[in-house]
């Protein structure tokens, strides 16, 4: 009677933790699930855009002429014969975009899915999707051989490479800054010269 009695106790201790276990797996599940997004948003964060206070270049779209009768390109910039026109005119259809950190469109875009979308409609060519993923797609040039199209990439203040633009002319690069959407902005400005990192001439350009 004993030994029956034990065999049944020790059966129904093994049917409650199978149970347990059984019941408890979608949470632990759904733990791990939120340990690993909790992961992935604390590594996001080290490659996040800051918040920059500058005063750009060009901030708003440009409606005048452009070409080589009026002197000026479609960004209103000093017009030359080596300007791809195609490039300037697809920046200057984006300038005013505000900057929304994860956005792709019209409503709000980041440095990389402005420059991703960029070089998709002028050079047909799919890049990575952030501004660190990006350096894959380069070969690393100097500031000094920078020439248009190239893209330039900036670390943030924990010394990631964050953001990312496309080099213009005259120290002048295209890109989605946080404090005024898609602009135009000079390398040569306090903050952007501090945090230059590389710029990158993109692989089968």
């Amino acid at each position: 009677m004993k030994l029956r009695r034990w065999k049944t106790g020790i059966g129904f201790f093994v049917f409650v933790v199978s149970f347990s276990l059984f019941v408890s797996c979608d949470s632990l599940k759904a733990f791990m699930a939120r340990d690993l997004e909790d992961e992935d948003f604390i590594i996001g964060q080290l490659y996040v855009d800051e918040m920059v206070d500058e005063t750009p270049v060009i901030a708003r779209p440009v409606n005048k002429p452009s070409g080589s009768q009026t002197g000026k390109n479609p960004l209103g910039l000093t017009y030359s014969a080596d300007d791809n026109m195609a490039l300037y005119e697809a920046i200057n259809s984006w300038l005013g975009v505000p900057y929304k950190y994860g956005g792709t469109d019209r409503n709000g875009i980041d440095c990389s899915a402005f420059v991703g979308t960029i070089y998709k409609q002028v050079y047909g060519i799919s890049l990575n999707r952030t501004a660190n993923d990006m350096l894959r797609n380069v070969n690393l040039i100097s500031k000094a051989q920078l020439r248009e199209g190239d893209l330039v990439f900036f670390t943030n203040s924990k010394g990631k490479v964050s953001h990312v633009g496309i080099y213009l002319k005259d120290e002048l690069f295209a890109h989605s800054s946080t404090s005024n959407g898609v602009s135009v902005s000079r390398l040569d400005n306090t903050y952007w010269k501090k945090h230059f990192y590389k710029g990158g001439r993109v692989k089968g350009r």
